[in-house]
């Protein structure tokens, strides 16, 4: 039986999408069959593998709301052993959808719950805020991936996420566990980058997955190609830094 792993963060701009790209990709080049569920009505995951979220007809706002079948909306890529299912701002309007409806935050733990029998790993693109998307998410999820963007302000809204979890942990899935937490966006060439690492595995190092993904040019361009990093440039250091990750990711198995 699959892994659902949420990579989510209250904090925006931190490389949740890229994280949940990249790290699905580098786990299907590793031969493990992969779904990619993306849940932020940006799209931007849906976007990032090339495929155009404003000519879909159906995504996984109409699966959320029972309008279609899972099978109806999965999406091939360009990623042998990785399937999408796809958002687009459509699924903004889910969250008012979804008030009135029983056992709201469970839904998509309800849709996936056979797809763990037909993939290895589930990775969930959650927004960047606690809203009732996220909250499917990680009512969903066996463990949280947390991307922390090495600045100043990553230790702050960190608090506020392992509080969140500790929250839904006790109150709505109790099975929810931490998967780990990865730097993003790091430069060795800066105090502050190294500063960061250094504070945040003092408090929390049991945690820390020892990949780095390091500040990337060719990381930062894959996105507007509609490719993966390990695609359009596979001996950069994103791509290096995101196979390392997702082999301790196999490894926590």
């Amino acid at each position: 039986m699959g892994r659902i792993i949420a990579i989510a963060n209250q904090k925006g701009g931190v490389g949740k999408t890229t994280t949940n790209i990249n790290l699905s990709t580098c786990l299907a080049h590793l031969g493990k069959r992969v779904l990619v569920v993306d849940m932020d009505p940006q799209g931007n995951t849906t976007s990032g593998f090339g495929i155009d979220k404003n000519t879909l007809t159906h995504t996984i706002y109409n699966l959320l709301l029972g309008h279609v079948f899972i099978e109806q909306i999965l999406t091939k890529t360009k990623v042998e052993n990785l399937l999408l299912l796809p958002a687009n701002i459509n699924l903004s309007g889910a969250e008012i959808e979804l008030v009135g409806h029983d056992n709201r935050e469970y839904v998509l733990r309800k849709i996936l719950l056979n797809a763990k029998y037909l993939y290895d790993y589930i990775l969930i693109d959650c927004p960047p805020s606690l809203n009732l998307l996220t909250l499917n998410a990680l009512c969903a999820a066996d463990t949280v991936l947390m991307p922390i963007q090495c600045e100043y302000f990553a230790m702050e809204g960190l608090t506020q996420l392992m509080h969140t979890i500790e929250l839904i942990k006790n109150r709505l899935n109790p099975r929810l566990e931490i998967e780990g937490m990865v730097f993003t966006m790091f430069d060795g060439r800066t105090n502050l980058s190294i500063q960061v690492v250094d504070e945040i595995k003092k408090h929390l190092g049991e945690f820390i997955f020892d990949s780095i993904i390091p500040r990337n040019v060719r990381l930062s361009e894959a996105p507007s190609h509609g490719l993966p990093i390990t695609l359009y440039d596979e001996k950069s250091k994103g791509a290096e830094a995101y196979m390392q990750l997702a082999n301790e990711v196999i490894h926590n198995d």
